[in-house]
Order: C-alpha cells, then sequence, then structure tokens
C-alpha cells in the first residue's frame, strides 16, 4: 500500500470514529424519566387497567337502559307410524295433522326494564366511577415509583463515575511511587520487600478501578431495563458536574412535606377513594333489602305445517304481551344481612389501609429528611477532613521519596486518604439523592 493510501485510510477511520461520537447520544435525568414513563412496562399495564375499569363503568351505566332481545326456533316433528289425523296446539291454536313431518317456528321479540331495584344500579355506576379514577391513581404510583428508581441509579451512577476517578487519580499515584521505588531500591534506600508492598498496593489500586467500573456498568444495565432499551442499544448518562452547593443546600422539614404530601401522593388518593366505594357498597348491599320492580314486554308469533297456510297462521297467532314484576324479600337465609355486614367491615379494613398507608409516608418522609440531614452533616465535615488528608498525604509522598517516611506509613497515609475521599463523596451523593426526593414528594419535579 502506499503512503497516499495509507494517509487516506488512517485519515477515513479517524473521521469515521469521530462522526460515530458524534451520534452517541447521552441521557440526562429528564429525559431518562420521561422516556420510561412513556415505555415502562409496568406503566402500560397500569393504563391497561384504567381501558378495563372504563369498559367495566361504560357497561354499568348501560344497565339503567331496557335490554331488548330477539328469539327464534324452527324444528322439524317426525311421526313415521301416525296412522290417524293429529291434533296440534300451538301458540293457542289448535289444527289437525296427517302428514308424519311437520314444522314448527316461533319468534319472539322481548324487552325489560328494572325500574326500581333499592338504587342498586345508580350506586354501582358511582362505584365504578370511583374504580376508574383508583386505576387512574395505581397509574400514577406506578409512575412515581419508576421516577423514583430511575433518580436513585442515575445519582448511583454519577457516584460511582466520581468514586472511579478519585481510584483512578490513587492509581496513577500507586504506578509512579512503583517507579519511584524501583529508582530508590537500585540506589539502596529501599529494600525489595517495600517495593514488592508498593506493587501490591498499584495492584489493589488496579483492581479497585476496575469494580469501580463493574459497578457502573452494572447500573447502567439496571437503568437500561427500567427504560425498557434493548440490550444492544448504545446508553451513557449525560456527565453532569455536581457542585457542593447542591448538596449544601437547605433540607425541606419533614412535616412541611408530609402535609403537602397528604393532598398529593396518589398513595394516599387511592386509598381515600376506596373508602368512598366502601361506603357505596354498604348501600349496594343495603338495597337488597328493598322490593324490586320491573316492566316486560313481548311480541311473539308462530306458524305449524299444517293445511293453513304460514301467512295466516303467523296473521293469527301474533301475540303482545305487556307487565310488571314486583318482587319483595320476606325471608332470604340472612343473604342479605351478610351481605350488608361485610360491606361494612370492608369499609373498616380501608379507613385501616388508609391510617397505615398515611404511616408509612410519614416513614419514608423522615427516613429522607434523616438521611439528608445526616449526609449533610458527614459532607461538611468531610470537605475539612478530605483536604487535610490530602495535603497530608501530598507531604508523605515527598517525605518517602526523600527516604524520611517508610513504606507503611506512605501505604496508611494512602487509604487514610482514600477512605475520606469516598466518605466525602458518598455523603455529598446520598445527601443530593434524598434532598431530590423530599421535593419529589413535595409535589416539584426531579431535575439535577
Amino acid at each position: 500500500m502506499s503512503k497516499k493510501k495509507y494517509f487516506l485510510a488512517l485519515l477515513s477511520l479517524f473521521m469515521m470514529n469521530n462522526i460515530r461520537a458524534g451520534n452517541e447520544e447521552t441521557w440526562d435525568l429528564e429525559r431518562c424519566i420521561q422516556y420510561a414513563l412513556e415505555n415502562n412496562i409496568q406503566i402500560q399495564k397500569s393504563n391497561v387497567s384504567e381501558q378495563q375499569q372504563d369498559v367495566s363503568l361504560k357497561e354499568s351505566q348501560a344497565a339503567l337502559f331496557p335490554s331488548l332481545s330477539f328469539g327464534m326456533n324452527q324444528s322439524l316433528n317426525y311421526r313415521p307410524l301416525q296412522s290417524n289425523p293429529n291434533s296440534i296446539v300451538a301458540n293457542g291454536m289448535a289444527n289437525t295433522s296427517s302428514k308424519k313431518l311437520t314444522e314448527n317456528g316461533n319468534y319472539s321479540l322481548n324487552a325489560s326494564w328494572t325500574v326500581w331495584d333499592g338504587k342498586s344500579n345508580t350506586n354501582t355506576i358511582k362505584i365504578q366511577k370511583l374504580n376508574k379514577k383508583m386505576a387512574e391513581l395505581d397509574t400514577e404510583i406506578s409512575k412515581n415509583s419508576i421516577t423514583e428508581q430511575i433518580t436513585q441509579l442515575y445519582i448511583q451512577i454519577l457516584y460511582s463515575t466520581e468514586a472511579k476517578k478519585v481510584n483512578e487519580s490513587i492509581l496513577e499515584t500507586a504506578k509512579k511511587q512503583v517507579e519511584r521505588g524501583k529508582e530508590m531500591m537500585q540506589n539502596g534506600l529501599l529494600s525489595e520487600t517495600e517495593l514488592k508492598q508498593l506493587e501490591a498496593q498499584w495492584s489493589s489500586a488496579q483492581y479497585d478501578v476496575v469494580n469501580a467500573q463493574t459497578q457502573i456498568d452494572d447500573y447502567n444495565l439496571q437503568l437500561k431495563q427500567l427504560l425498557e432499551l434493548d440490550p444492544g442499544t448504545d446508553f451513557q448518562i449525560a456527565n453532569l458536574e455536581i457542585s457542593d452547593e447542591q448538596a449544601l443546600q437547605l433540607v425541606p422539614s419533614s412535616n412541611e412535606v408530609y402535609s403537602q404530601a397528604l393532598l398529593l401522593r396518589p398513595e394516599i388518593q387511592s386509598k381515600q377513594t376506596a373508602i368512598e366505594a366502601a361506603k357505596l357498597s354498604v348501600d349496594v348491599a343495603k338495597a337488597g333489602y328493598q322490593p324490586s320492580l320491573s316492566l316486560n314486554a313481548s311480541i311473539s308469533d308462530s306458524h305449524y305445517s299444517t293445511g293453513a297456510q304460514v301467512a295466516s297462521q303467523l296473521k293469527e297467532n301474533l301475540n303482545g304481551t305487556i307487565g310488571l314484576t314486583l318482587s319483595v324479600p320476606i325471608f332470604d337465609n340472612r343473604k342479605n344481612k351478610s351481605a350488608v355486614e361485610r360491606a361494612k367491615l370492608d369499609q373498616v379494613t380501608k379507613s385501616l389501609e388508609l391510617t397505615e398507608e398515611q404511616k408509612n409516608l410519614y416513614n419514608t418522609i423522615e427516613s429522607y429528611n434523616l438521611q439528608a440531614r445526616n449526609n449533610q452533616e458527614k459532607f461538611k465535615a468531610s470537605i475539612t477532613k478530605t483536604e487535610s488528608m490530602e495535603s497530608s498525604y501530598r507531604l508523605l509522598n515527598e517525605q518517602f521519596e526523600n527516604g524520611l517516611k517508610n513504606v507503611v506509613e506512605l501505604l496508611t497515609g494512602k487509604d487514610d486518604l482514600l477512605q475520606a475521599q469516598q466518605e466525602k463523596l458518598q455523603s455529598k451523593y446520598t445527601t443530593l439523592l434524598n434532598i431530590q426526593l423530599l421535593k419529589f414528594y413535595q409535589g416539584n419535579s426531579i431535575t439535577l
């Protein structure tokens, strides 16, 4: 290959890599949340439940209207041993026939309308409307749960990425220390055992970097699964710079967040709606004690294959009826009373579930608040501690290179610095996460 062709091939490869890198999209937190709300399977299943409740509501509403049905029956009768004419009564009309094979047809149009049922139908419609509302609230609960999970994973990835950078910095320093240790051993300032300790530190730092990347990959995979992305989809979150001020912002108070959450959180609204539906279920059960009245009407006709013509029979046999049906419960083997008692007990259960949900909500908010405040204090303390450890480690490293400190002191200083840096990062991102969740429970959007 000529130099010119070789140069063009390298240039083409370089441009393709740049184009590919330019086409890679990064996902910020807002985009992740929005995409998940549109594509997550659990949310889609909740949407289907909403549609099912809507179908049930329409069915209950249709029960208020009359029902209409058409019926038809055609039959053939065969009497092979018949010798004398046979008298046939069809639809109130007497006929005689000597035919062995006869045909009979009956036709009817029936209508029924419930005039009064103790308001059972109307209350059932109200219950179905509440069930539909609860299905919509369940969808909101699923959306909130997905939003919280995505936020936790996203911030965990940001934390792990920063932790990896810290480990990479330690790795670079460890590598330089090994190189310096080899020079010192050649000059008789360091023993072979001490050099092995430095090399072991370098290997440990390499492991920490690989382990940090493994954690990042695992969190990325979990996030992709929540987003319902295909396994082969290129995915990378936006590399956000989280400032110290974001972790030092004011932590919302538990009582303030709780008072707003009681009004806004869908899980509380769902339990309150369930209590309303339980009250109406008691009324539906009590309707069983009341009389029911229905209006019925029908038109019927028939014909029989006798000597008379079918048209003449249909004319003579046309019959219409209309009537009222009254049903009065007298003794039902305690069915109605048991139904009312069960409905009342269910109402009590729904009230207890609301109280339990309110307690769970407060405990969750209090937990977020406690973690935010405690980790914020840890973060404040870790800022000074980390700066002190960094200065101390730099000094230790200089003294080690000049033969004033031994390997044990150097490695101890490195471990102290790494621990301080990790504590700072962990407290910083834990504070940020819990503050964001507290704001979310107040009804605010999560933004970084």
